[in-house]
């Protein structure tokens, strides 16, 4: 068995930047009092992991962060038996961490997850809150720090990628958005150390580029792209350029909606034309 100190490595050493939108501090203090386990519900890019991260440092609580995948398995959250020095032990995998010597168990995009790994957090979700850990035949009962944090973007869920009714009912939720545009202002100001004007700048270009969901764009831009665009804004490229490179060439391929991003960037950041010479002068190369 794992010792108490193999949690530490899990503590959050600065506390990290996070602008609250909302009341989602005071919900996430009183459910880990409460015991209640929570489901972060946003699209990608609009915080959900840095509220995690952050509210692991304010509560001095370690987190366990697992990004879920199709191949995860029951094995890779609860742990297995290793061979070393020529013996068979037993090492816990990172949900039994979280149980064993308290702290947040994170599961990022859990959709993604297979639905056979996901059953076994049940025990953990309601009253019982206890690991039975087969392969050991040890019942863990939870820490009383122990909090169980799910997250995924429910604009890709799908009937095939989607939590069982018999799950989500043992979480309560907080849902996400993007920001308003002066909170995420203030985020990309923070975020890039871009300069106030620029980041509101940068803020209301990313509300009108939303604009496009459903018009060429299956998702819209995330406060992340915004805050790539302010970094490199602020290492050197122009305002068009880095829009170009941090937003439209990641959000799609067709050349009409990707003018059209750039369109909008103009209204904000300048003409046009240094930014299409820039594209003759590539081709030209």
């Amino acid at each position: 068995m794992t010792s108490p100190q193999a949690i530490d490595p899990f503590r959050i050493a600065a506390c990290p930047n996070y602008v609250p939108q909302d009341d989602e501090e005071v919900v996430f203090r009183v459910a880990h009092a409460a015991r209640i386990p929570l489901i972060l519900k946003g699209p990608t890019g609009c915080g959900k992991t840095r509220f995690v991260e952050h509210m692991a440092y304010r509560l001095g609580l370690p987190l366990v962060t697992v990004a879920c995948h199709e191949d995860l398995t029951a094995a890779d959250l609860v742990g297995r038996f290793l061979f070393k020095d020529d013996q068979t032990v037993w090492q816990d995998g990172p949900l039994t961490l979280a149980v064993r010597y308290g702290g947040i168990c994170y599961l990022d995009e859990i959709v993604e997850a297979r639905k056979d790994t996901t059953v076994i957090i049940h025990s953990l979700t309601d009253d019982r809150r206890i690991l039975y850990v087969d392969k050991t035949g040890e019942v863990i009962p939870a820490h009383d720090d122990f909090m169980m944090v799910l997250s995924y973007n429910p604009g890709y869920q799908s009937i095939v990628k989607d939590l069982k009714h018999s799950t989500k009912q043992r979480f309560a939720s907080i849902n996400f958005t993007h920001p308003a545009e002066a909170i995420e202002a203030r985020i990309i100001h923070t975020e890039s150390g871009l300069g106030e004007d620029d980041s509101r700048k940068l803020a209301e270009m990313g509300a009108k580029i939303r604009q496009l969901k459903g018009f060429g764009l299956d998702e819209g831009v995330s406060s992340r792209l915004l805050v790539y665009v302010g970094r490199l804004v602020r290492g050197g490229l122009p305002p068009l350029r880095a829009t170009r490179h941090a937003i439209s060439q990641t959000l799609t391929e067709e050349p009409e909606v990707l003018g059209a991003i750039q369109d909008i960037a103009a209204l904000y950041f300048g003409d046009l034309m240094d930014d299409r010479a820039d594209d003759d002068g590539q081709r030209a190369s």
